[in-house]
């Protein structure tokens, strides 16, 4: 018994270590969901035109909001290119139904980039948007912050580029957040969203229902390469969780095995 309770408090050391360092590394880069929490919508940015703009008056029904910087080498564009493809594969109409607000995480980049960004992607969706549904923002970096904490999307600075995941926030009129969706590596190296994923987000969000994301896999998994441009395999994280789990299923192995009759 006291061996059973030593096992079970070194796994208990091993999985708060493992916590403490997912916390530390998702504070700096990566997604945290927040679920039921709400995000600032007083914050003041800049559209595509270079109008002065309050979050609040473009969020007046779900909204899907995007993190990106206009000028990422990375998989900034891809993400923003399938999500203008999956609109237009989804029985609901943007501007009526729902928005989707684009924020630049660079306060460096100015409302031209921003247009110049937004006329491509909307190339891509075989819906005609209206212009006011589909917004693409620069800010500063105070009021991008203030945004992104809440939202839990951590992005870091390096160099010219920036280091971030890839996610979409959906949030209701009110600003609560309800629902995450992160695209999926597809086997040729893009992304793919499903139309059902984002037909579901958009509708649980219009009833205010927060839904918890399963599928994160490849996010936790996969670390995007800015060089090589593509995602790879992030052997620490996979093997730190493997350790844990075997860990774990050793000890059931101990605790149900029948013992031997002497």
């Amino acid at each position: 018994m006291k061996n059973l309770i030593k096992i079970f408090s070194i796994i208990l050391i091993i999985f708060s270590a493992n916590v403490s360092f997912a916390e530390k590394a998702s504070e700096e880069v990566g997604i945290v969901e927040k679920l039921g929490t709400y995000i600032p919508l007083d914050v003041v940015f800049y559209n595509e035109e270079g109008n002065k703009v309050v979050l609040k008056d473009l969020v007046k029904r779900p909204t899907l909001i995007a993190f990106v910087y206009y000028k990422c080498p990375g998989i900034c564009s891809p993400i923003l290119t399938e999500l203008a493809t999956v609109t237009g594969k989804v029985d609901l109409l943007p501007g009526e139904d729902y928005n989707i607000v684009t924020i630049s995480m660079d306060e460096r980049e100015k409302p031209s980039d921003a247009a110049d960004k937004k006329k491509t992607i909307l190339g891509f969706s075989q819906k005609e948007f209206p212009l006011d549904s589909w917004d693409f923002l620069t800010g500063d970096s105070t009021n991008i912050r203030r945004l992104s904490n809440a939202a839990g999307f951590y992005f870091k600075r390096e160099g010219a580029n920036f280091i971030h995941s890839g996610g979409f926030v959906f949030v209701t009129k009110e600003g609560k957040i309800c629902r995450y969706i992160y695209p999926d590596v597809s086997s040729k190296g893009g992304f793919n969203i499903l139309p059902f994923d984002f037909k579901m987000a958009m509708l649980e969000t219009s009833r205010g229902e927060q839904t918890k994301t399963m599928a994160k896999l490849v996010q936790y998994c996969f670390s995007y390469d800015p060089k090589g441009r593509t995602y790879v395999f992030n052997i620490t994280r996979v093997f730190g969780a493997g350790i844990l789990i075997f860990v774990t299923l050793f000890v059931v192995y101990l605790v149900v095995k029948p013992k031997k009759k002497i």
